[in-house]
C-alpha cells in the first residue's frame, strides 16, 4: 500500500513560504504605479496631520491658564495631548483592519480620510480658553483615533499590491512619504501657526487673533479632502468582498481544519503565530521609542535653557524637525531598496534601531553644551544636527519591519487582521509613549532627578532592551525562513 502524503496549508504558515521561492532569484515585478501613488498620496495624509500640532503645540499649552504660569508642567499636558489620538486609535484599529478583510480596503479608508479631516478642522476652531480646550481638544484628537484605521489597512493595501520580488522597493517608498509628510507637517504647524503675527499684511482680522492655530489644522485638512477625492474617484479595491465570505461565517473558529487557504485566519489564532508576535513586539518598541522621541524632542526644543531644554522659537522647532524628516525622506528613496538587498533586513533593522542609545545621550549633552557655551554655539547646533542626522537614518527601521510583519501573515485573506494586530499594539506603545516622555521630561525637572536628566536614563536603557529583541530576528523576513510554533 501506497502511503499519500497529504499537504495542506496550515493557519501558522507565513504567507510567503518558502514553497514561493524557486533557486533563481525572479525578476522584479513592475509596481503598479497609480494605485501605489494613491496609497502613498493617504500615507503622506497622516505624517502631515500629526506632526503639523507639534511646534506650537507646548505654546499654545504656555498660553493656557491650565498651568499656572509654571513651565515645567507644560510637559504633562503637551503629552496628554500627542497621546489622545493613540489611546483612541487603540480601541478601533483591530475593528477597522478586521473589516477591512470582509468589506474591503477603500470603505475604511474612506472612512478614516472623513475622521481627520473632521478633527482638524475642530482642533483649531477653538478658542484660547480652559474649559474648550479640555473639552473640544480632547474630544477632536478622540475622534480622528475611532474613526481612523487607515494605519494598519494601507500596509495591508501596499502588502496586496506587491510580491516578493518588488516588496524592498514598495515598502520603501512608505517611510519616504512619511518622511515627506514628517516635513511639511511641522513647517507647516511651525509658519502658519498664530497669523496675525507672522503674517500681519493677509491675516489682519478680527477670526485669525480667535483662533490663531486654525489655518495650521485649516491646510492640512484641504490636503487630505483633496485625498479623500481622489481615493472615492480612482483608487481601485485590492480586497473585493465576496458573497460566499458573508455565508460562510469564516470567523467561525469550529470551521479551521476545513477553512480554504485564503479565507481569513480568526483572532485567536493569530496571537498564537510565533513569526507575527516576534515581528510585531520588535514593531512595538521601534514605535514607542520613535513616538516618545517625536514628543520629547519638540519638548527639548521649546523649554528654557535652565530647565533642560533649548529655548528655541516655534518656526526654528518646524524647520528642525521638518529637517529631521526631509533627511529620512531622502535617504530611504536613495538607499533602502539598495542596503536591504545589499545587508539584509536584519542587519538594517538592528543597526537602525541602535541609534536610539546615542540620541538620548545627546540632548542632554545639547543642554550643558548650550548653558556654557551660548544657545548660538557651533557645538550645540552640531549636536542637534547629528541628533537629526542619526533620526533621519533610523527611519529605514520601519520599513524592513514593515516587511517582517506582512510576511508573518498566514494568508493574504489575513493582512487585515494581522496589520490591524499589530496597529493595535503599537497605538497602546503611542499612547503612552508621548505623555510618559513629556511628563518624565517634566518631573525629572522638578524633582531635579539625576540633574534633571533622568528621563534620558530611562530612555537609554530601553534603547538597549531593543537592541536585544532585534537580535532575536530571522536573517530574511518570513517568506524566506521556515518557522514552527
Amino acid at each position: 500500500m501506497t502511503d499519500t502524503i497529504e499537504i495542506r496549508d496550515d493557519e501558522r504558515t507565513p504567507l510567503l513560504t518558502n514553497s514561493n521561492i524557486t533557486s533563481e532569484r525572479r525578476p522584479i515585478t513592475p509596481l503598479p504605479k497609480l494605485q501605489i501613488a494613491i496609497v502613498l498620496l493617504l500615507q503622506i495624509c497622516e505624517p502631515i496631520t500629526s506632526q503639523s500640532i507639534f511646534p506650537y503645540i507646548n505654546q499654545l499649552i504656555s498660553e493656557l491658564d491650565i498651568t499656572g504660569g509654571d513651565e515645567r508642567k507644560v510637559g504633562y499636558y503637551a503629552g496628554l495631548i500627542e497621546s489622545l489620538f493613540f489611546a483612541t486609535e487603540a480601541l478601533t484599529v483591530l475593528q477597522w483592519s478586521r473589516a477591512s478583510d470582509h468589506i474591503g480596503r477603500k470603505p475604511v479608508l474612506l472612512i478614516g480620510l472623513f475622521g481627520i479631516t473632521i478633527s482638524m478642522l475642530s482642533f483649531g476652531k477653538v478658542l484660547l480658553d480652559t474649559s474648550l480646550f479640555c473639552v473640544l481638544r480632547i474630544f477632536s484628537r478622540c475622534f480622528t483615533g475611532l474613526l481612523n484605521g487607515n494605519i494598519g489597512v494601507m500596509k495591508s493595501v501596499m502588502g496586496e499590491l506587491t510580491d516578493s520580488t518588488n516588496r524592498a522597493e514598495g515598502f520603501a517608498l512608505m517611510p519616504v512619504v512619511w518622511g515627506l509628510g514628517a516635513t511639511i507637517g511641522p513647517l507647516l504647524g511651525g509658519t502658519l501657526a498664530r497669523p496675525h503675527e507672522n503674517f500681519p499684511k493677509y491675516f489682519s482680522g478680527a477670526f485669525w487673533k480667535q483662533y490663531p492655530y486654525f489655518l495650521p489644522c485649516l491646510v492640512p485638512s484641504c490636503f487630505v479632502l483633496f485625498a479623500f477625492l481622489i481615493t472615492l474617484v480612482v483608487f481601485k479595491e485590492t480586497n473585493p468582498k465576496t458573497h460566499s465570505d458573508l455565508k460562510s461565517g469564516v470567523e467561525d473558529q469550529d470551521v479551521t481544519k476545513t477553512r480554504p487557504c485564503d479565507h481569513p485566519v480568526p483572532l485567536r489564532e493569530l496571537l498564537g503565530v510565533y513569526p507575527i508576535i516576534l515581528s510585531v513586539s520588535n514593531y512595538v518598541v521601534l514605535a514607542f521609542l520613535s513616538i516618545s522621541f517625536g514628543a520629547l524632542f519638540p519638548l527639548f526644543l521649546a523649554m528654557p535653557l535652565e530647565i533642560g531644554g533649548l529655548q528655541l522659537l516655534p518656526r526654528t522647532i518646524g524647520i528642525v524637525i521638518g529637517g529631521y524628516g526631509a533627511g529620512g525622506a531622502i535617504f530611504q528613496a536613495l538607499f533602502f531598496a539598495k542596503v536591504v538587498r545589499r545587508f539584509g533586513e536584519r542587519r538594517i533593522f538592528i543597526a537602525a534601531i541602535a541609534t536610539y542609545l546615542p540620541v538620548f545621550i545627546i540632548l542632554p549633552v545639547a543642554n550643558l553644551a548650550a548653558r556654557n557655551l551660548g544657545q548660538e554655539s557651533i557645538v550645540v547646533w552640531a549636536l542637534v544636527g547629528l541628533v537629526v542626522t542619526m533620526m533621519a537614518l533610523n527611519d529605514i527601521a520601519f520599513g524592513t519591519i514593515f516587511m517582517y510583519i506582512t510576511s508573518s501573515a498566514p494568508n493574504k485573506r489575513s493582512l487585515g487582521a494581522t496589520n490591524g494586530l499589530s496597529q493595535t499594539s503599537v497605538s497602546i506603545a503611542r499612547a503612552v509613549g508621548p505623555a510618559l516622555a513629556t511628563s518624565l521630561f517634566s518631573f525629572s525637572v522638578q524633582m531635579n532627578l539625576l540633574g534633571g536628566y533622568a528621563v534620558y536614563v530611562f530612555f537609554a536603557a530601553l534603547s538597549c532592551f531593543a537592541v536585544v529583541l532585534s537580535t532575536r530576528l530571522p536573517e530574511k523576513v518570513w517568506d524566506d525562513h521556515t518557522t514552527s510554533n
